[in-house]
């Protein structure tokens, strides 16, 4: 396994001038040795691009790429030590499951008796033991797939493994059990894993530390509860969680904040005077009785039964807000007016989308 460390940007165009003429804006970052890490963000935003840089597929246009801090910016994937699972199987139909885990070592020359043992041991963390014999033109597609992930994981002196959204052609029930496989895979083989993906779910279960994308941009690195509680990007705020945080505008004046013309308590943060976004989970919004200090007016317009919990939607500072409450928790009714409590020790603040330290 080795650390990758990434100084560059990249452009598909031969003279990029704007921002909008890079795949991935200037970056500096690193993925230590042995980490689990998922590049996280929309469709178009450069994660595959990042990843194809890594794995040697695509030279950046700017900068480089270091391997244990050797530079491997212009090092083919096989110098690179990588292996690369894609979004659709990369198998041979004509072998049988075990011929296909086999070949990456049989390529290196790896004596048999390390071969079966390695493939055995793979197969079994994959539960495809029972299935070594059969070929593969026989399998269903969510086994195929199966196979490339064991594929990329059969060798034990790869640099890193890289997951090109490889869950795709997966069944949702299958989807939940192999996030849960290649974590345990991960941590009882200790090998440098990158995945790619727009799905929060996928990214948050299956990762230790996350990259979100937007635009060709880094916004933030971190943990899943970093990203929830603290998002240092108005976009992280919106991408993770189901729903995605609140924002409101507001106004700090002597550190004082007013929002929709309403007084806030005092949050104990520092904040600078001018215009900000109020930014609060849905999971942290509530709601009480209209007319107390501190709180926000607003009309409760929908209501619905999500089953584990509830989604409230209220208009409030001329937009749509959302709270999620228990199950058990006392709903309001349609129509009824309400205060908000937006203001507390999980609200966060932003000036010009980033977070107010």
């Amino acid at each position: 396994m080795s650390r990758i460390d990434l100084d560059l940007a990249h452009s598909y165009k031969p003279n990029p001038k704007a921002d909008g003429d890079y795949a991935l804006l200037p970056l500096k970052m690193s993925f230590e040795d042995g980490g689990a890490y998922a590049l996280l963000g929309p469709s178009g935003c450069g994660k595959t691009t990042m990843l194809n840089i890594m794995s040697g597929l695509l030279v950046p246009s700017h900068g480089t790429v270091k391997f244990d801090g050797q530079d491997m910016t212009r090092a083919t994937p096989q110098q690179r030590n990588i292996a690369q699972v894609f979004q659709f199987p990369v198998i041979y139909d004509t072998m049988t499951v075990a011929e296909n885990l086999a070949f990456p070592l049989k390529n290196r020359k790896v004596p048999d008796e390390q071969i079966k043992t390695r493939v055995g041991q793979i197969a079994e963390m994959l539960e495809m033991s029972h299935q070594l014999d059969m070929r593969a033109a026989g399998l269903s597609a969510d086994q195929k797939q199966k196979i490339s992930l064991g594929r990329g994981l059969v060798r034990p002196d790869v640099s890193a493994v890289l997951f090109d959204e490889p869950l795709t052609v997966i069944d949702p029930h299958l989807k939940w059990q192999l996030r849960r496989k290649l974590k345990q895979i991960h941590h009882e083989l200790k090998l440098t894993l990158i995945y790619v993906t727009h799905d929060q779910v996928e990214a948050l279960t299956f990762a230790d530390q996350v990259v979100v994308m937007t635009r060709g941009k880094v916004v933030q690195l971190g943990t899943p509860d970093a990203l929830f509680e603290r998002p240092a990007h108005t976009f992280v705020g919106h991408f993770i969680g189901s729903p995605g945080m609140n924002f409101l505008p507001a106004s700090v004046s002597g550190g004082r904040v007013q929002v929709d013309g309403q007084a806030m308590p005092d949050g104990g943060q520092r904040l600078p005077d001018g215009e900000l976004r109020l930014g609060i989970r849905p999971e942290y919004l509530v709601i009480g009785p209209q007319g107390q200090p501190g709180t926000l007016p607003a009309t409760v317009r929908q209501v619905q039964d999500i089953g584990t919990y509830f989604l409230v939607t209220l208009e409030s500072a001329g937009q749509a807000v959302k709270a999620r409450l228990a199950p058990d928790a006392a709903l309001p009714a349609l129509g009824a007016a309400v205060g908000l409590q937006v203001v507390g020790e999980h609200t966060c603040y932003y000036k010009n989308e980033e977070l107010v330290a």
